[in-house]
């Protein structure tokens, strides 16, 4: 199956914060609020949403595509992202501009607060998805990228033809009801957190219910962090648990390398139960390991842990291959 990731590719900053955000929130004084927290350390790793999910594909044994813009500073990271199976041809460096970064405070409860600078992301609608026909992939990802470019995909899926996955996530705020309700309408799918889908529902006036009566096919899937993730499909929901880690480090980046090991269950064929499986024990290999490209494991080791998780599931022979 041929995958094109589009979204977001870009360094983060981790900071790491040895308190609570909470103990330092005033809720009457939110209307003025001015906060400064002194961190304990500050590490620089190679991240971004489109970048991240590649990354775990890659892993798992993918050759996705990437199709971003990126900063003059991009090289390195091209050179990484190759060295681990993505096809990075169509990142497209964009001359006197840096890669976007992201930064990001973790307490002690792994609540985050972040801020994110677009850099290169800014000029993403300037890739046209008609110059990624060649190849025509089999499934697209709308991932958080720059609001136009998420727009312009969205439309371009629909004109082209391409199955594709609508995940807004964080530029949900950047977006209308309208945009979101026409970037649900004819996806595959439909990724977001459950503060995300919350939103959604706010801001479109669509539920589960009224999604899947407009489209009656989506997939939608819904994480939860430690309660695991929801998948809705053709009027049913299933609980998917998490894999219990064997311990924490970092939670950056999780939530991407669990859509990376759904997309490898859509790429292999197997059913959504699986599918949500396999991106649980992906998420959880990342939340072990600092930042979102660090975890590492080969096939075989998945597999063996997969099967101690799930051993009334799938044997993934589609994997071992």
């Amino acid at each position: 199956m041929e995958v094109l990731l589009t979204g977001s590719v870009a360094y983060d900053y981790l900071m790491t914060f040895p308190g609570y955000f909470r103990d330092h929130i005033l809720p009457d004084r939110l209307d003025s609020i001015s906060l400064s927290f002194l961190v304990d350390s500050m590490r620089r790793q190679r991240g971004g949403i489109a970048a991240n999910i590649a990354y775990t594909l890659a892993l798992l044994g993918g050759r996705p595509r990437l199709w971003a813009s990126v900063g003059e500073d991009f090289e390195e990271y091209r050179v990484w992202l190759e060295s681990k199976g993505v096809d990075t041809s169509g990142a497209k460096v964009i001359p006197g501009v840096f890669t976007a970064s992201f930064f990001v405070n973790t307490d002690r409860s792994n609540a985050q607060i972040a801020s994110f600078y677009p850099g290169a992301m800014a000029f993403a609608a300037q890739l046209s998805l008609r110059d990624a026909a060649a190849p025509r992939p089999d499934l697209t990802l709308i991932s958080p990228n720059d609001p136009q470019a998420m727009i312009q995909y969205v439309g371009e899926c629909r004109e082209l033809g391409f199955s594709y996955i609508y995940d807004p996530s964080q530029q949900i705020v950047r977006l209308t009801g309208e945009d979101l309700r026409q970037g649900i309408q004819a996806a595959w799918g439909l990724f977001v957190n459950d503060y995300e889908f919350a939103l959604i529902e706010k801001m479109t006036g669509w539920d589960a219910a009224v999604i899947g009566a407009e489209n009656p096919e989506i997939v939608i899937v819904v994480t939860l962090g430690e309660k695991g993730a929801e998948i809705y499909h053709r009027g049913e929901k299933m609980l998917v648990p998490v894999v219990p880690p064997q311990h924490i480090a970092d939670p950056t980046g999780v939530g991407d390398a669990f859509r990376g090991g759904f997309l490898t269950g859509v790429r292999l064929g197997y059913d959504l139960k699986t599918c949500g499986q396999i991106g649980a024990l992906a998420a959880t290999y990342c939340l072990e390991h600092d930042g979102p490209q660090n975890h590492d494991f080969t096939r075989q080791a998945f597999l063996e842990r997969f099967r101690q998780a799930f051993p009334d599931g799938e044997q993934l022979e589609a994997l071992a291959d």
